[in-house]
């Protein structure tokens, strides 16, 4: 069996080390209407997050890319997401609510979540929400973080800029006559993930079970006759404005219109064409958010480390499978990874993945990884199993269970290159181990399938004063 490739993605999830699970959906009690919402993590700091236009709880968790999100949400408090009424797992009334009345809700799920106060996130008409709950009630609102705001949707007296009637109305139109539940606005919405096909089946889904296509085209036209510049000089809470230059819904100047209006407000400019905060440079908008709530910048590099990877194969395993029969190959299997397991453990290595008769281990030190990967190939000869192995060291993002980035692929290409019985590495390793009693002979330059260059390649022997120590072995299958 070739050694693990490297081409998918490693371990349940490989997006960073803050995970998230989905909360429990609970229900606030608004008047007469129910308001399905979540809390998520922990922290010192609440954040009300809402969706812009529609929106579903439970399925915002089954998409990558919406978990990164608010993965990277979650490091700055705790999370309270909720489905406006009309949307989602929200009890759907007649009609269209307008902003205003949105905001007891608001304040309901703030109530049912033990929230007094909280940052309030919100995209679009989201973002019309927080700044009416901010002027409603101050009291409740430390901070403000705005997508794609503007206090007016269409241009009006003393407020040039907005979508145009025309435009907005055939995207109303376009709704009711069939494009919902049918991705036809993503190109629009989101142009830079709308030919993906993962991405679009996903979008279909959250479409249906956002809204029926009535209530999507009545949300559509309460947020175009959005007119909230009565309210923004009652809005005290610092706010941050974000607005992607791509995007053609709302105009930069209606974004720096409602930040010079309002009393402690800063625009952020960020390239992309996509509306939704999660799709297009997610981290890089992050980045802005933790800065304007925590003054720091850790993004995606909190989840980066140096690490060095091991990737293990066992040589001639479709053969031996053949010849030993399912029952018999699944036995040798168990007790090689059985052995492997212990001698990671032995010199401080973590499992990643497996792939049949392969591993993915990471190592701190890489003469550690150098001294692991021989008492493995020693052990296993010594029971006539034979194995190749390859390591590299270099960055990756590491999360709980995963470990991802091209330095993993280097590591899995190199061990296809090693023949039966060879542990090879990268200079990469042979530098980091300079001194360690660790014999590297070179053994040529190559290409490595799918990574830029050509990588000069060392052969690892044995410690220079003696055999690998592998431990107490546990007795193999038997064989015959």
């Amino acid at each position: 069996m070739a050694p693990w490739s490297g081409d998918d993605q490693v371990g349940r999830r490989g997006r960073g080390t803050h995970v998230l699970t989905p909360g429990e959906t609970r229900f606030a009690r608004s008047g007469e209407v129910d308001v399905a919402y979540q809390v998520v993590g922990e922290g010192d700091r609440d954040l009300l997050v809402g969706i812009g236009w529609a929106s579903h709880l439970e399925l915002l968790w089954e998409l990558p890319e919406t978990v990164h999100f608010l993965e990277r949400l979650g490091r700055m408090g705790r999370l309270i997401l909720f489905d406006a009424r009309g949307t989602g797992l929200s009890d759907r009334p007649p009609g269209s609510p307008s902003v205003e009345e949105l905001v007891p809700d608001a304040v309901a799920v703030l109530d049912a979540a033990g929230s007094e106060r909280a940052v309030v996130v919100g995209w679009l008409d989201k973002a019309a929400l927080a700044l009416a709950l901010a002027a409603h009630h101050p009291e409740r609102v430390t901070a403000l973080v705005l997508g794609e705001a503007c206090a007016s949707m269409r241009p009006r007296p003393g407020h040039p800029s907005g979508l145009g009637a025309d435009d907005g109305e055939r995207v109303a139109a376009a709704v009711e006559s069939g494009a919902w539940g049918t991705a036809a606005l993503l190109p629009w919405i989101a142009p830079g993930v709308a030919h993906d096909p993962r991405v679009a089946a996903w979008w279909r889904r959250w479409e249906r079970m956002s809204a029926t296509p009535n209530t999507a085209a009545s949300l559509w036209r309460t947020m175009l006759d959005l007119d909230l510049r009565h309210l923004v000089p009652a809005v005290r809470a610092p706010a941050l404005l974000l607005h992607r230059a791509g995007t053609s819904l709302v105009p930069l100047e209606s974004v720096q219109w409602l930040a010079d209006a309002l009393a402690e407000a800063r625009v952020v400019e960020l390239p992309g064409s996509d509306i939704p905060a999660f799709f297009g440079d997610t981290d890089t908008l992050m980045d802005e958010v933790e800065d304007f709530l925590a003054g720091t910048r850790t993004g995606s590099d909190a989840d980066r480390r140096v690490l060095t990877m091991l990737v293990t194969d066992v040589v001639g395993s479709t053969e031996q499978a053949a010849r030993l029969g399912d029952r018999r190959w699944d036995e040798l299997v168990a007790w090689h990874h059985q052995e492997v397991r212990a001698l990671l453990a032995r010199h401080g290595g973590r499992e990643i993945d497996t792939a049949g008769d392969g591993f993915l281990a990471v190592f701190d030190l890489p003469s550690r990884a150098l001294t692991c990967a021989l008492a493995v190939r020693d052990h296993l000869a010594a029971h006539g199993l034979t194995i190749r192995a390859g390591l590299h060291a270099g960055e990756v993002v590491q999360g709980p269970t995963s470990v991802r980035g091209l330095a993993v692929h280097v590591a899995a290409r190199v061990a296809a290159t090693a023949t039966a019985g060879q542990v090879r590495t990268t200079s990469t390793v042979r530098d980091l181990v300079l001194g360690a009693p660790l014999v590297l002979e070179p053994c040529g330059s190559t290409p490595l399938k799918g990574v830029p260059g050509t990588w000069e390649l060392w052969v690892a022997g044995p410690h220079s004063d003696g055999p690998v120590d592998a431990g107490r072995a546990t007795p193999r299958p038997p064989q015959g």
